[in-house]
C-alpha cells in the first residue's frame, strides 16, 4: 500500500494558508438582507455552519450514505461570497456574479482545489441527490432564521409568508426538506432549552 506524498512545496502551504485566512473573513460578511431594518441576521460562517448540519440531517431521513460528500459540499457552497459577496432575493435583479472565476482563483494552487471545485460546481449544477439537499439545506436555514426573528419581534417572516410558502412548495427537491419546513412553522426556538434537562425540570430546583 503506497503512502501518501507530504506536499513538499512551500507555496503550496503558502496558498493553504491564504485559503484559511480568506474563509475566516466570511464571519465579517454580512447577509444581504440585514439591511431589512438591521435585523441581526447571522453572517456567512454562521449561516455554513448550520447549513452543514441541516443537510446532514436531510441526507439522514433520506437514506444517504455518503455524509462526508454532503459534508464537503456544505462548506464549499457560498465561500465564493468571500470574493463576491451575498445577494438576496431583491439584489439577484440587478447583481451579476462571477462565481466560477472566484472559486478557481480562491482555490488555485491549494490542496482542495480539484475536488473542491469540482464539488461547488455540482452544488450550482443541482443535478445530484447530494447538491438537492444542500440546496434544500440552504433553503431551510432561512426559515429557521425567519422563525427565530419572529420570536425576537421582527415582523418581516409575516411579510415573506406567501413568498416562503411558494419556496417551499416549488423549490425544495426533498420530501425530508418539506417535512421539516413545515415543522418549522409550528416550532419553537426555545424548546431545546425550556423542555430538555435544566435545573427546573430535572435538576437542583426540582427537588
Amino acid at each position: 500500500m503506497k503512502k501518501n506524498k507530504k506536499i513538499s512545496k512551500k507555496k503550496d502551504i503558502k496558498r493553504d494558508l491564504e485559503f484559511i485566512y480568506e474563509i475566516s473573513c466570511l464571519r465579517f460578511i454580512q447577509r444581504t438582507w440585514k439591511r431589512f431594518l438591521n435585523a441581526d441576521f447571522q453572517n456567512l460562517t454562521e449561516h455554513t455552519l448550520r447549513v452543514c448540519w441541516i443537510a446532514i440531517i436531510v441526507a439522514k431521513h433520506e437514506g444517504i450514505k455518503n455524509i462526508e460528500k454532503i459534508i464537503k459540499m456544505a462548506l464549499v457552497h457560498d465561500i465564493v461570497e468571500s470574493r463576491s459577496g451575498d445577494v438576496d432575493y431583491l439584489s439577484r435583479q440587478y447583481v451579476n456574479r462571477n462565481e466560477e472565476k472566484a472559486i478557481e482563483d480562491m482555490l488555485k494552487g491549494t490542496v482542495f482545489s480539484e475536488e473542491f471545485i469540482s464539488l461547488w460546481k455540482e452544488c450550482e449544477e443541482k443535478k445530484t441527490i447530494e447538491a438537492k439537499i444542500i440546496k434544500d439545506a440552504d433553503l431551510i436555514d432561512v426559515d429557521l432564521e425567519l422563525r427565530e426573528q419572529k420570536e425576537r419581534g421582527h415582523t418581516l417572516g409575516k411579510n415573506w409568508e406567501e413568498m416562503r410558502r411558494h419556496v417551499s412548495e416549488k423549490k425544495y427537491y426533498t420530501k425530508s426538506a418539506k417535512k421539516i419546513w413545515k415543522a418549522i412553522q409550528t416550532s419553537n426556538p426555545h424548546d431545546w432549552h425550556l423542555h430538555g434537562d435544566n435545573r427546573y425540570n430535572s435538576g437542583d430546583w426540582k427537588k
